[in-house]
């Protein structure tokens, strides 16, 4: 009797196409959502690993409506971000170009942060100049760079990127020469219950072969060559071959962005604890602002994840649930 064939030809996905390690360790965000509000279109925090909590259960469709469930999270230990500069673009038929920047004063007394940048001794333009440039302005954004310094990392140097800003570009010179040199905190940008997307670079797994790289099935144990390689690479003509193929070569560290993550709390270890008595597991302990994140976040632990307003956001309802219990539970096991 006959039957059909089972088959699949293709493995992997084309969606994370080439699969080849990401330039740099920390994700580059190249389209930020389009925002009403003058504030930041993101936010940056350091992952410090994973817990679960129990909250009350307040989507509106939900079974367990009212009741009390335990739920995966993600802390990201968030200081404050230091505004480092404000930069102008204009724009024309070939796309966004910088017009002039105005950094901060102070900044050479940050030793952190020389080792980043080489900053200018003296300031060349004010807040006046960039103001009479306004008119040929299309965009104004943020340097802004993080504190490692006041977290559980261990490191001093800060990373240093651009953010923008919602609004107009009136509001938004008004909201740069008013936050320039100052500090911006997460609950400045976001809320609880608020749907964000996370930008990170995976774990690096380093040079894997076919078989854990996409999911090959074994073949028979009576093989010639072993059972751990894909089959055949392709027909004989033409005599290439495709990219379809299951092929070794790089696994992980990867720039992916997960969408719609939902922000569940965001807190100081003051008015909530989330660390252990031990500390979180290859990190340490969370020592000021942090946010929980539901769910998985790419990347390894200690890594910067980038947080930005979901540009494609899945849900309408944002009302952040209640907070019971976080688990304290040791994880040095």
């Amino acid at each position: 009797m006959g039957h059909t064939k089972r088959k699949r030809p293709q493995r992997g996905s084309r969606a994370v196409w080439p699969r080849k390690r990401a330039k740099r360790i920390n994700a580059m965000v190249k389209n930020f959502a389009q925002i009403k509000d003058t504030k930041l279109s993101g936010f940056a925090g350091y992952k410090a690993g994973m817990t679960s909590i129990i909250i009350v259960d307040n989507r509106p469709k939900s079974p367990t409506k009212g009741e009390e469930i335990k739920k995966a999270v993600t802390i990201l230990e968030a200081p404050a971000l230091k505004v480092a500069a404000v930069r102008l673009y204009s724009k024309d038929s070939y796309g966004r170009k910088a017009m002039s920047e105005l950094w901060a004063e102070g900044l050479n007394k940050d030793k952190d942060l020389l080792r980043k940048l080489g900053l200018p001794k003296k300031r060349k333009v004010t807040l006046d100049i960039i103001k009479n440039k306004l008119a040929n302005v299309s965009e104004i954004r943020l340097i802004v760079y993080t504190q490692p310094r006041i977290t559980g990392l261990g490191k001093k140097t800060p990373e240093v990127f651009e953010i923008p800003i919602g609004g107009n570009v009136e509001s938004q010179f008004s909201y740069a020469a008013e936050k320039l040199g100052k500090e911006i905190n997460a609950s400045d940008i976001f809320k609880a219950g608020e749907f964000v997307d996370m930008h990170g670079v995976t774990k690096g797994k380093g040079f894997q072969g076919d078989i854990k790289r996409f999911g090959v099935r074994l073949e028979s144990h009576k093989a010639e060559f072993g059972r751990r390689h894909r089959a055949t690479m392709g027909p004989t003509a033409p005599s290439k071959v495709g990219w379809w193929i299951p092929m070794p070569g790089q696994m992980g560290f990867h720039k992916r962005t997960h969408y719609n993550s939902q922000i569940l709390k965001i807190a100081n270890v003051n008015d909530l604890q989330v660390n252990p008595i031990s500390g979180l597991s290859h990190y340490g302990k969370v020592k000021g602002d942090f946010i929980l994140i539901a769910g998985s976040v790419p990347g390894a632990k200690k890594r910067l994840i980038i947080l930005s307003h979901a540009i494609r956001p899945a849900s309408k309802f944002t009302e952040a649930p209640e907070v019971v219990e976080v688990s304290l539970r040791s994880q040095q096991q």
